[in-house]
């Protein structure tokens, strides 16, 4: 079986897709799985430093990218398309990955063309709140291309169940399936020393630090956190926010004003994109860690935080109910006193803090793996070459 896997970007401060379609690959490829991933130089606010129209070997998948035009996040790429029309025939599913791309749509053209069935992976991107951010841009997208290419689509894969139950009102009668993210729990079993990250920011020093991780975008509910965060400072001074994240459309000044606005920020650290042993160290350094996002797919910081152990305060716009079932994460609703309850509830009591987050690593370790994952996704494409039922998970 040979697939390939298509995302217009793979830089980190596109967030979560960059790194699903990675733990996708490697898990299949574990399986015994042909698989390459094809994407562009994309980046914000320069280009990847990628050698380009090579296959990079990554192990046991290979990955190569395109050079592109980015305005704006409108990426288009002339020489990936070219690739495309030459090479689709070579494999047997096209996997890609999110909507409302100008190149991802023109992928699905060509798969059609070819008749070469492909899955798309929504990534969050049909649930109301994110159909109704720039509303009439993407209903008219939606109407024209996005929709028709959901129709014709073998199937679409959704990252948790109530992301396909708000997709039903869309009205699409494409076979769906629900095959949540994970991690690879070798990154999270020992994170490293936290010195780096206070090196770079002395002021975090000697803090109780509340992490949240994730883009700066209006979506993550930061207009939320800032008086969230305001009303739990007073009462617990030692308290530090680190807003760790990629700020891709030039909102982080309207973010950095809510909380001046809120009179706390000076208890708060804006540390931009954090990757690598940076990023693994804000983890371990944090002691409690926050998402209070109106609209996610299946957040994949989110998985983060729990698999490194953190107790996790995050909004039921975060698509995760079974953890609150699991009693491994704080589940509260989207509004300011909820988020403020939940971050006093746990600084006020650090040792229930630990307790939550050692249910939410092994919740995490047991359940949400790329090595479920892949093996589940797997099957979905047997079963589509084989033009069998889907299976149910």
């Amino acid at each position: 079986m040979k697939i390939l896997l298509v995302t217009p970007y793979m830089g980190e401060v596109y967030g979560g897709i960059p790194k699903i379609v990675l733990g996708i690959a490697k898990g299949l490829a574990c399986l015994g799985v042909t698989v390459d991933v094809i994407t562009t130089n994309a980046s914000n606010p320069s280009k990847l430093s990628k050698p380009l129209n090579v296959w990079i070997e990554e192990g046991a998948y290979r990955v190569q990218y395109f050079p592109c035009f980015n305005k704006n996040d409108f990426i288009v790429s002339s020489s990936l398309v070219k690739w495309m029309l030459k090479n689709v025939e070579d494999y047997d599913i096209v996997h890609t990955n999110t909507l409302f791309s100008p190149l991802v749509s023109i992928i699905h053209c060509i798969c059609k063309l070819y008749r070469i069935p492909y899955v798309m992976t929504a990534h969050g991107m049909l649930e109301p709140w994110a159909l109704s951010y720039k509303v009439w841009k993407k209903k008219v997208y939606y109407s024209v291309v996005e929709k028709p290419a959901l129709q014709s689509a073998s199937t679409i894969q959704f990252s948790c169940g109530t992301e396909a139950d708000n997709a039903k009102s869309l009205g699409l009668n494409t076979p769906t399936v629900i095959i949540y993210n994970g991690v690879h729990p070798e990154d999270f079993k020992a994170l490293p020393e936290t010195e780096p990250l206070f090196e770079k920011f002395p002021s975090l020093q000697n803090k109780t630090i509340v992490l949240f991780l994730g883009r700066i975008d209006p979506k993550k509910g930061l207009d939320l956190l800032a008086p969230a965060f305001a009303k739990v400072h007073r009462h617990f001074p030692q308290a530090h926010l680190i807003v760790a994240g990629p700020d891709n459309t030039g909102f982080s000044s309207t973010a950095q004003s809510y909380f001046l606005q809120a009179g706390c920020i000076n208890a708060v650290t804006f540390t931009g994109l954090l990757t690598g042993s940076l990023k693994y160290a804000a983890l371990a350094a944090a002691s409690i860690y926050v998402a209070p996002s109106y609209s996610e797919g299946f957040s994949m910081s989110v998985l983060e935080g729990m698999a490194s152990g953190l107790p996790c305060v995050i909004t039921t716009g975060c698509n995760f109910p079974e953890a609150a079932k699991a009693d491994a994460a704080c589940i509260v609703d989207t509004n300011v006193d909820s988020i403020s309850d939940a971050l006093a509830k746990y600084l006020g009591n650090l040792e229930q803090a630990k307790e939550l987050g050692d249910r939410a690593r092994q919740f995490i370790f047991q359940n949400y793996t790329w090595d479920v994952a892949a093996r589940k996704l797997l099957q979905v494409y047997t079963a589509l070459l084989n033009q069998q039922p889907l299976p149910k998970f």
